[in-house]
């Protein structure tokens, strides 16, 4: 995935109401952008560290600038346009980074299913063979040594996608959670129970079920998203 134009950097000052950051240009300049991740975004918005934000050149949008990527104290490079985690999945599946999902040869996105009025991130489809429902979660929350976690808030919506795949499986289909993880200091991946323990406990009975889960790493740099290499997942 490359960014067009290629990003530009500032230093932030502060996010706030969600949706906005007000950042520091390197000429002095200060100005506000579009913050696109409605997380809590722990470890991932320290005032005075690194960021890099695209530009829309659409003199209609109100910030016509986006937050893209940060880079945090140890030098970690983390992605907070949790927009992007689809593409990035997608073009990993693509690319067959993740072999064990690298035999589909079609992708299809947001198609309704299930009975809790969802639509399914990639849908995974081969002629004869058993489709594959795919949901994808971004994952930028940094423990101790590398541990990932997800979520980084409480998730009624991600809950409610463990139950929708649990019955996809039961019903003969794949169903898979892929978490999408650009961030540099992450090594692997895990539920996040002291967050959220409803949704681990979800996680435990949708891979006792068969639902499968999968960890792809990515980088951002000024110019793209580099694709990484499939991580380990700890239920």
């Amino acid at each position: 995935m490359r960014f067009e134009p290629v990003l530009q950097p500032g230093r932030l000052i502060k996010r706030y109401k969600r949706f906005l950051a007000d950042i520091e240009l390197d000429n002095g300049e200060q100005i506000t952008i579009h913050c696109p991740n409605t997380g809590a975004m722990t470890g991932c918005a320290e005032p005075g560290w690194q960021l890099w934000f695209s530009d829309s050149n659409n003199p209609k949008r109100k910030y016509r600038h986006t937050w893209e990527w940060v880079e945090n104290q140890h030098g970690h490079r983390i992605m907070v346009n949790t927009g992007r985690a689809n593409a990035i999945a997608q073009q990993a599946i693509e690319q067959g980074a993740i072999p064990a999902l690298n035999h589909y040869q079609q992708i299809r996105r947001e198609v309704k299913y299930g009975s809790e009025n969802s639509r399914i991130d990639l849908l995974l489809q081969k002629g004869e063979q058993v489709d594959c429902y795919v949901e994808v979660k971004n994952v930028t929350l940094l423990g101790a040594a590398g541990q990932g976690y997800f979520p980084d808030a409480v998730t009624s919506r991600g809950q409610k996608h463990l139950r929708e795949l649990m019955t996809m499986v039961e019903q003969g289909y794949r169903g898979c959670i892929l978490f999408v993880v650009p961030h540099s200091g992450i090594t692997r991946v895990s539920p996040a129970a002291h967050i959220d323990a409803e949704y681990a406990q979800l996680c435990q009975q949708a891979q006792q079920t068969g639902v499968e889960f999968f960890a792809i790493s990515a980088t951002p740099t000024e110019v793209g998203i580099e694709i990484g290499k499939v991580i380990d997942v700890t239920i």
